[in-house]
């Protein structure tokens, strides 16, 4: 008996697959369901056999497995997919780094059109802004063909929503659900719906929508200035105990009509809506050190007053920031008899809003007096530096004691949309030895990026303010930090005494003028590209050109102490000068690509793929922003942008085979190699260095920090892959993949940073009637995060293992319950700088564990 169709929403299983674009289907054929598919066993031998019938390298991972997986966004629903790094923030996977490269080097695309970036700085997507549930598939794209965009060298991820026509008759999916988190035993609720409906047989909509209302806690412990006294006393001389208090709420909504408009022409209309508001509460106590510790031992040190000043600072950060991204698409497919002709229209938003945010309201002490106080810390173990009071030790617990230091208000937009138009024409050829067809194409994207920001900068009060006004209590957990502000009372204290706050109008003005600029962009692509197929050998083989125009307007800012000169005039005070400057750039890429599948035998397919790519300069580096501070003495310290830099330009290798030895399992391994030129990065200047000698665009400096272009890189590595099912059932996964990723960086060979040479995923299902378990586990291993200025103060993130469980229970054809455990080994993320002698803690965060319990119903 053929089973319902609502059954294959209750299907969940991961994807992995290496997939390419399907044959086109003529408009007048009425869509057909190709596969029906039961859980975890199903969803195997579905991506199995896409795997097999595919035309070039990529990975999938399709809704059902979305839904299986604990995943509460797209960064980490594509966790577990070889050669995958996913960078978390606070415990939640953001941004996605593909075979250990930055994911700056990524490009992210949603039904293909480009999704901008809501932060102001960046092309990069921070993923974890969309929710899982609105989406039907996501595919990480490795080897690029002419007509794809050609701005990626790790990946091109391409997020998916669904069709209606994609399946015979409708469906309805609720799911409820409440997520529990140890760390602050705070309950938070999920609730999401979608359906497609067939309205006749050439209409149909799809859509969902998504709420997510999630409380949590991180407790953090940062450290930096670490040095070693002449007495190998080992010390770091700022010590942070952070206490983050964090809401996050996601509303997503997708809608979409397809149309059979007539026997050789389909349209469609595309809308996603997806709002991110992310309202953090972080508390603060911070020491800092002038002098070197007094006394202590390998793993302890001992700071006294009387050596030098000791400042402790207790804050309250109460940021809200929201990000929203939209997408809107029109387009559609015409066929006349052997040409095929695709149209598409899509205008991409994102935006990122502070509105003021209170960023810190800041109290704070100085102890520099002799015998007035001494902190001991002890070092022995590298995650938590402990911390004890002995002189001063009432003073130094007295609320009282600290005082009203800065109050900051962050009032900030950033705005970042593209229009695109694209064309692409394919026709069709008969051959005597195999199918020939040639689609050639063009697209125009552009694009306007801009950030505002006002930032005022409160140093005074008129009155008394001190922390025993707003005294709360910590919800930290790993050591005791009291007194701290509490939330709700500096919130009251700060709107009723708002007129008190004295602004300081120098501060304020730089900030605010210092962070703005508009970057347009407009890219104009065509290409041409031929693919032919015999029953052996499918070939895929082009060229693509992309010309980019660039138009840039920032600030050059500069802040001159009292005592400097400008136009012949002594200033009696530090004043700013704010100077409007813009500029304009343009370049040619040519982009050649080939593309190869050969059946070596039955079961046995071999893939290999050669193309150039592009990864355009990020905007913060890009945009003309001069930060300059001169003394009364006329030196100039500056920072730049470079309007002027190329982007990063790449030659990529892969090459893979894959063994179909059984009905429901393949085994699979490939190598890949990318020479990157012109990779970018920040260079310090003096006075007298070539090639600049004390001038950049027309502005003096003695010392300045530039991004230029120049320095290369290379990454190698490989991959493997299995999957199988089992009739016993259980169902096995695991694939590794091995990056050796290193550049050329102010003549030191260091690896990428965020290229982890080893990541593992690994996992162990069950499925036999109405049950399904899937156990997993997910490695990455330690990488370079930051380039300090010599080897031992690199930054790096230590290795990060985190298993998740997952168990369903089908109750009848309509009703399913599932429960889910995240991060079951409570895995912290630790950063810290290598040496000498030991690994010195920079960061260190816990999340501890979470609970999901849930209902799912289909009609």
């Amino acid at each position: 008996m053929k089973p319902k169709h609502s059954r294959h929403l209750l299907g969940v299983a991961i994807a992995t697959a290496i997939a390419g674009t399907a044959s086109p289907v003529l408009a007048q054929e009425p869509p057909m369901e190709e596969v029906i598919v039961y859980g975890q066993f199903g969803m195997m031998k579905n991506a199995i056999e896409r795997q097999r019938d595919s035309d070039v390298l990529q990975n999938v991972i399709t809704r059902d497995s979305i839904g299986q997986f604990p995943d509460q966004n797209v960064a980490e629903a594509v966790r577990r997919l070889p050669g995958i790094n996913v960078l978390n923030d606070q415990g939640e996977g953001r941004f996605i780094a593909v075979r250990g490269l930055d994911p700056t080097l990524n490009g992210a695309s949603v039904n293909g059109t480009r999704i901008p970036a809501p932060e102001s700085d960046t092309r990069q997507v921070a993923l974890d802004v969309i929710p899982s549930e609105l989406i039907e598939s996501i595919e990480i794209k490795k080897t690029l063909t002419p007509d794809m965009d050609a701005d990626t060298i790790g990946a091109s991820i391409q997020i998916n929503t669904t069709s209606a026509l994609d399946r015979e008759g409708s469906f309805v999916t609720a799911r409820v659900e409440s997520a529990y988190t140890d760390l602050n035993s705070e309950s938070s609720p999920k609730v999401s719906v979608d359906f497609t409906h067939r309205l006749s047989d050439n209409i149909g909509i799809a859509g969902g929508f998504s709420y997510n209302d999630r409380d949590f806690s991180t407790d953090n412990v940062e450290s930096e200035g670490w040095d070693i006294t002449d007495g190998g006393i080992l010390f770091a001389d700022t010590v942070e105990y952070r206490d983050y208090d964090v809401n996050r709420k996601r509303i997503g909504g997708s809608l979409t009509l397809d149309v059979i408009a007539s026997e050789s022409t389909t349209l469609f209309a595309r809308v996603l809506h997806s709002k991110f508001d992310d309202t953090e509460q972080r508390r603060r106590l911070v020491l800092e050190f002038d002098e070197e510790p007094a006394s202590g031992s390998a793993t302890s040190a001992t700071f006294l007053s009387d050596d030098g000043e000791i400042k402790v600072e207790r804050e309250l950060k109460d940021r809200f920031e929201g990000q929203t991204i939209e997408t809107y698409e029109f387009g559609g497919e015409s066929i006349f008899g052997a040409w095929n002709v695709d149209y598409k229209i899509s205008l991409a938003r994102a935006e990122e809003v502070e509105n003021k945010t209170e960023d810190p309201t800041l109290f704070a002490a100085s102890f520099e007096d002799p015998g007035q106080l001494a902190v001991t810390f002890d070092y022995g173990n590298m995650t938590l530096p402990a911390y004890s009071v002995g002189t001063g030790a009432a003073t130094f617990n007295e609320a009282s004691t600290y005082e009203f230091d800065t109050l900051e208000l962050v009032n900030g937009v950033a705005e970042d949309e593209e229009l695109a138009l694209q064309l692409d024409v394919t026709r069709a050829f008969a051959v005597d030895n195999g199918d020939l067809s040639i689609k050639f194409g063009g697209k125009l994207r552009q694009r306007e990026k801009s950030f505002d920001l006002y930032l005022e900068v409160y140093d005074g009060f008129d009155g008394d303010y001190t922390l025993a006004d707003v005294t709360g209590s910590q919800s930290y957990g790993l050591i005791d930090i009291n007194p701290l502000p509490d939330l709700a009372a500096v919130r009251s204290f700060n709107a009723a005494n708002n007129s008190l706050f004295e602004l300081s109008q120098i501060d304020t003005d730089v900030e605010s003028a210092l962070e703005d600029f508009r970057v347009d962009e407009d890219i104009l692509a065509g290409y041409v590209m031929g693919r032919w197929e015999t029953e052996r050998l499918l070939l895929i083989g082009g060229v693509r050109v992309e010309r980019t125009e660039n138009d840039m307007v920032g600030n050059l800012v500069e802040l001159v102490e009292e005592g400097g000169t400008r136009g012949g005039v002594v200033l009696d005070d530090d004043t700013v000068f704010v100077t409007e400057r813009a500029f304009d750039t343009s370049y040619t890429d040519v982009l050649p690509s080939v593309a190869l599948r050969y059946n070596l035998a039955e079961d046995m397919i071999f893939r290999g793929g050669i193309f150039r790519s592009v990864v355009r300069p990020n905007i913060g580096q890009l945009a003309p922003r001069f930060a300059v501070e001169e003394a009364d003495d006329g030196e100039r310290e500056g920072e730049f942008g470079n309007p002027a830099l190329d982007p990063y330009g790449a030659w990529n290798f892969d090459a893979t085979v894959e063994w179909y030895f059984a009905p429901q399992a393949v085994l699979q391994g490939g190598f890949f190699y990318k020479d990157i030129q012109d990779f970018i990065v920040g260079v310090e200047f003096g006075a007298d260095d070539a090639p600049y000698n004390g001038s950049f665009n027309g502005v003096a400096f003695d010392e300045a920090v530039i991004p230029l272009n120049g320095d290369d890189a290379s990454v190698a590595g490989f991959e493997f892959g299995y999957q199988q099912a089992l009739e016993s059932g259980f169902i096995l996964g695991l694939n590794y993949t091995y990056t050796d990723a290193e550049g050329e960086i102010g003549g030191r060979t260091i690896p990428l940073p965020a290229a982890a040479e080893t990541t593992y995923n690994a996992m162990l299902g069950y499925e036999r009637g109405p049950v399904s378990l899937r156990l997993t586990a997910a490695y990455r291993d330690s990488y370079l995060d930051e380039l300090g200025g010599d080897p031992e103060e690199d930054r790096y993130v230590e290795d990060h293992l985190q298993w998740d469980l997952t168990a369903r229970y089908t109750i009848n054809d309509n009703f399913q319950i599932y429960g889910k455990l995240v991060n079951i080994n409570d895995e912290p993320y630790v950063a810290f700088q290598p040496g000498p002698g030991s690994n010195r803690l920079l960061q260190y965060e816990e999340y501890s564990w979470t609970g999901v319990l849930g209902i799912q119903a289909t009609f």
